[in-house]
């Protein structure tokens, strides 16, 4: 019987390669493909103005030793024209992000001052329909200069270079939170800053005492539609248990902030150890999903779930959902206690029915060696952005379904090209990705994506039905789009379930417009 059993499921998985030629709701335009003079740069934001226009904010480097040298402001049309651009020759160290609100472009940067002695946040703002910059500060504090002022890496912090800041958008992005830990005196003082993007600051909170046992490293954000109540998750790390050797130093919590005090909510089950957690408003209360291990090796056994009361962060009801098999053998082709490690949350989409559709990647860093022209050898950091996963939740935690998609990327250059884009639309999943041009066959009819972004710029769309049903198709070949697309960086507008992607390589550009039918 259970031999049958596992049969029946084979088949189930074998839908993925079967349902490849069945025809997806996705297609997709071009725009023209224009000469750039800016051959090295980075995409730093990517939105729209209240015309359907879209505004591409790229910083640029140049010389010998390819630094930074300003930012680059491209407008295009709803037909993808390139209508008009503007050179900002301001190179910051570190621009954060940028936004656009009331026809007005905002670039958020951190900035230290020498003659305050201190780190200040400045708004760089302009007219959209008149360039014209001008800069005002919204966040000052006195301290050392450090070398890496800013967290931005929430999955490694160092909390010892006696100053940390962090920026943190919601998913709307109407709004940002900033982190700043630094020394004030022998004293160690934690800040937390909650603004509008209309430049609003709704919460100024001293988190200082609550963090004297522990380092946060607040990995994502929820603001209420008030903007008077912030919601941060992430690890908390033990300043001052001993441990052994192999035990975990830190656990996972949700922190509520308002400007008059603040809850915390531990999550501590004896047995389950919670990651890459995330916290989610529906209706009155907080839905807080991730990934649960059951020893504390971070090898993950599946997913869980937690209703929160909105105010007090009271537990109301929580759900541990183990991986089935089904998905155990998407990702190992067999059933395994196999390790399941380094998946770091990338979307949730809600469903009319409050049903969650959560996905995820796995993602890790490697360090190499690599050989210069001049013969010496130098460490290397690479990027890996492998498999994706997928699960359904009901709207009472259960889950109905999780999938695995098998992927193999690895970068030292730009990220953008990496990972991927997840889209929902209704009870349906779409994810975009870079691949070669065909995926690689696996065992037990399954089917691997793998590197794609350099010589080959194919853009992928896979498909997860409401079942979990798998499909795909090639969208766009590299025989019509010959630059590699930025998959993991697009402008996205649910309105009109459209999805606009940035393509590039040297002197050239091109904008590739998606529509989910």
């Amino acid at each position: 019987m259970m031999r049958l059993r596992n049969i029946f499921v084979l088949l189930c998985i074998c839908s993925f390669s079967l349902l490849k030629a069945q025809e997806l709701p996705v297609n997709y335009s071009l725009g023209e493909n224009y000469n750039d003079r800016y051959k090295y740069s980075t995409i730093l934001s990517i939105d729209d103005d209240q015309k359907g226009q879209t505004v591409i904010v790229r910083k640029y480097y140049g010389g010998v030793l390819l630094r930074a040298k300003g930012h680059y402001i491209e407008m295009y049309d709803a037909d993808l024209n390139l209508i008009q651009d503007y050179n900002y020759k301001y190179s910051a160290m570190h621009m954060v992000d940028g936004f656009i609100r009331n026809g007005q472009l905002y670039l958020l940067e951190l900035k230290y001052n020498n003659k305050k002695e201190g780190y200040e946040y400045i708004i760089h703002q302009t007219p959209l329909d008149d360039f014209n910059f001008t800069e005002r500060s919204i966040l000052f504090v006195s301290s050392k200069e450090v070398t890496n002022p800013l967290a931005v890496s929430k999955f490694n912090r160092s909390f010892n270079n006696g100053f940390s800041t962090a920026v943190h958008f919601n998913d709307k992005k109407n709004a940002f939170a900033i982190t700043v830990q630094h020394r004030e005196g022998k004293k160690k003082k934690y800040a937390m800053h909650l603004f509008g993007t209309d430049l609003k600051k709704h919460i100024t909170y001293d988190f200082s005492t609550a963090a004297e046992d522990k380092n946060y490293a607040f990995e994502n954000i929820e603001v209420s539609p008030d903007f008077q109540a912030l919601y941060f998750s992430g690890k908390a790390y033990f300043k001052k248990r001993r441990f052994d050797a192999k035990e975990r130093r830190f656990q996972y919590e949700v922190v509520r902030v308002t400007n008059s005090g603040h809850q915390t909510q531990e999550f501590n089950d004896a047995g389950r150890y919670p990651e890459s957690l995330k916290p989610i408003l529906i209706d009155n209360s907080l839905v807080t999903v991730g990934f649960y291990a059951d020893r504390k090796d971070n090898r993950y056994n599946g997913l869980c779930y937690y209703k929160l009361n909105a105010s007090s962060l009271e537990i109301q009801s929580k759900k541990y959902n183990a991986f089935s098999e089904q998905f155990m053998v998407d990702k190992f082709g067999r059933e395994v206690n196999a390790e399941i490690k380094n998946l770091i949350f990338k979307s949730i989409h809600v469903t009319e029915q409050n049903a969650l559709i959560f996905s995820a990647e796995e993602y890790f860093v490697t360090k190499g060696m690599d050989a210069t022209s001049t013969g010496t050898r130098l460490e290397v950091e690479r990027f890996h952005y492998n498999d994706i996963v997928c699960a359904k939740l009901n709207s009472q935690g259960d889950m109905e379904w999780a999938r695995n998609i098998n992927k193999a990327e690895v970068t030292q250059g730009d990220a953008a090209y990496a990972s991927y884009t997840p889209y929902g639309k209704g009870e349906t999943m779409f994810f975009f990705i870079n691949s070669g041009e065909n995926p690689q066959k696996m065992s037990k009819n399954r089917i691997l994506f793998k590197q794609g972004f350099s010589r080959n710029p194919n853009l992928f769309v896979i498909q997860v039905k409401p079942t979990g049903d798998l499909s795909y198709k090639k969208l766009v070949d590299d025989k019509d789009v010959r630059l590699p697309i930025m998959v993991s960086k697009p402008l996205i507008r649910k309105t009109d379930n459209e999805l606009l992607f940035y393509a590039k390589r040297g002197s050239r550009k091109q904008l590739v417009k998606v529509t989910v039918n």
